[in-house]
């Protein structure tokens, strides 16, 4: 009897210290894996009980019948191929619903287990650190989290960005995908689209480092933060982030704030007359200045610039605004908000500011006639006043202004000088090239043939050996790089103010501006051309568009 129990024992061979262990880790390893792809399943947003189920049964059964099968390696390789069955269902399902960079057992997978999950993040910042809207300096995120996606694919969107200078970049949602967009020297150019896998973790990631709440994605919200270049701390550049709802997604700009840094007069594009003339104003005490163009045109730049022309202790200097572009120091800005128009209008917020008594003010859009009069009044009360208008020339301007205050007389007097401007792209000066002009063209644009010898415009793409593009690392192949205004500027004279009076048409009035001295926008812009700032192909363009 006992030489049968012992000849049972041998053939099942259960009781063999190596097959004993290899069964219990087998029900170790399975464990973990049952409550991995139930704590995944819930992270990747598919339905927890139906898998944990599987995984459950198939491990008991297979365990079971490992034990019930008297043929050891058979009850083996039935456990395995059930487990691994199942398993590798429910990754092949997983998988399906996350995004590349989330897939597991993938060839990107087993690949990353063997690189450094810090150092790997590090070489994604690509030199970038972020500064949150509170100040903040944000660290590495945590590898393989929703917070280190959002890092990496913001530092790509923004080092690219940085790279080509834009000063913004929109992100259009579309069907399959989103539309990238960046305006670069005020020109838009489409850049390759991104996945709406990748836009997410880039819109989370940008919401917490502007402060935005993450979860609304209807209603318009805005915030700022800092990127850091290379450690540079003293330099960060800003940048502003609009989010907005739509049918087919999430909206996002992002818009470049140090590209509105204030500038001095002389840095505006005027030429040596017009500097000299429209510097003068700061000795001015009283007086109306109208800066005019079309939108776009770098109007409030330059309403900055003068502002900054005068000495901000020696007078209260305000502004009224509705978008500024940047904040101006001891300068006093006033702001009129979305939030103002259930409670004031533009002109009375105007009307408040000028019972406080400033030196100076400038004021950002002067498009109604109540704004207008008290900026007359204003004047009369002896203060200088500079206003923005949208117009297309000095004398476009003059017409809407007289025509807002209602009094010809009235709106004349008040005035001391008027300013319309466009801004142009200049060309890069490290692959411009210069070419003879066709003798046409001088035709064309009324210009003495004698005056000008050559004309430069963007060279041409070379290629190497291998056919491939060489591209100029200063304007990254554009051929431009920054941009400069085209002003027409009038000062004004008791005798030119005298002939603006008597004129009864636009043309007597453009006739006294150009016996004034005033030369056309177009004239500013050739010698431009012939001095190899910009080009005559975006001066065309310049004049032929609406917005610049």
């Amino acid at each position: 009897m006992a030489d049968m129990l012992a000849a049972t024992v041998t053939y099942g061979g259960y009781i063999n210290l190596f097959k004993f262990l290899l069964i219990l880790a087998a029900f170790f390893g399975w464990l973990p894996l049952a409550n991995w792809i139930y704590e995944d399943s819930q992270a990747v947003g598919t339905n927890k009980n139906p898998w944990t189920l599987a995984i459950a049964l198939v491990g008991s059964l297979g365990l079971l019948l490992w034990l019930l099968i008297p043929i050891y390696i058979i009850g083996l390789l039935i456990f395995i191929i059930a487990i691994g069955g199942v398993s590798m269902a429910y990754v092949i399902h997983r998988n399906a619903l996350v995004a590349d960079f989330e897939k597991v057992l993938t060839a990107d997978h087993f690949r990353n287990l063997f690189v450094n999950a810090e150092k790997k993040l590090q070489k994604a910042s690509r030199g970038l650190s972020f500064i949150t809207a509170n100040g903040n300096e944000v660290p590495l995120p945590q590898p393989k989290t929703t917070e280190a996606y959002g890092f990496v694919t913001t530092c790509e969107i923004l080092d690219d960005a940085i790279w080509r200078r834009a000063s913004q970049v929109f992100f259009n949602p579309q069907k399959d995908n989103y539309e990238v967009t960046y305006i670069i020297d005020g020109v838009p150019g489409k850049q390759q689209p991104r996945t709406r896998e990748e836009m997410d973790y880039f819109i989370y990631y940008l919401k917490h480092l502007a402060a935005l709440e993450v979860e609304e994605k209807r209603k318009p919200q805005q915030g700022r933060f800092k990127v850091v270049v290379k450690g540079d701390q003293l330099h960060p550049i800003k940048w502003e982030v609009n989010t907005a709802g739509s049918t087919a997604g999430e909206q996002v700009k992002l818009t470049r704030l140090d590209e509105n840094t204030v500038k001095k007069v002389t840095e505006l594009g005027l030429n040596d007359n017009q500097i000299a003339s429209i510097e003068s104003l700061k000795s001015e005490t009283k007086g109306l200045v109208l800066i005019s163009g079309p939108a776009g045109s770098g109007r409030t730049t330059t309403l900055y610039a003068l502002l900054r022309s005068h000495d901000p202790f020696m007078y209260n200097i305000n502004t009224l605004e509705k978008t500024p572009l940047t904040e101006l120091p001891n300068i006093t800005q006033n702001i009129f908000t979305l939030s103002d128009t259930g409670t004031t209008s533009y002109s009375r917020k105007l009307q408040s500011i000028l019972r406080k008594g400033p030196d100076i003010i400038g004021v950002e859009d002067c498009e109604d006639a109540q704004c207008a009069q008290l900026l007359c009044a204003a004047v009369k009360d002896s203060r200088m006043v500079y206003a923005v208008m949208e117009a297309a020339s000095v004398s476009q301007t003059l017409e809407k202004w007289i025509k807002l205050v209602g009094d010809k007389e009235a709106a004349i007097d008040c005035l001391t000088a008027v300013i319309n401007q466009r801004l142009v792209r200049m060309l890069c000066d490290q692959c411009r090239v210069a070419y003879k002009p066709n003798p046409a063209l001088f035709k064309k644009f009324n210009i003495p043939a004698n005056d000008v010898d050559m004309f430069y415009r963007p060279g041409e793409i070379e290629y190497d050996k291998r056919g491939k593009p060489i591209i100029c690392e200063k304007c990254q192949g554009t051929g431009y790089y920054g941009r400069t205004g085209l002003f027409e500027t009038i000062r004004f004279t008791p005798d030119l103010a005298r002939a603006l009076k008597q004129a009864n048409t636009q043309q007597e009035m453009i006739a006294a501006l150009r016996k004034a001295g005033m030369l056309y926008m177009q004239e500013q812009s050739i010698k431009k051309v012939s001095m190899g700032i910009t080009s005559i192909n975006e001066v065309i363009r310049n004049f032929s568009t609406k917005n610049t």
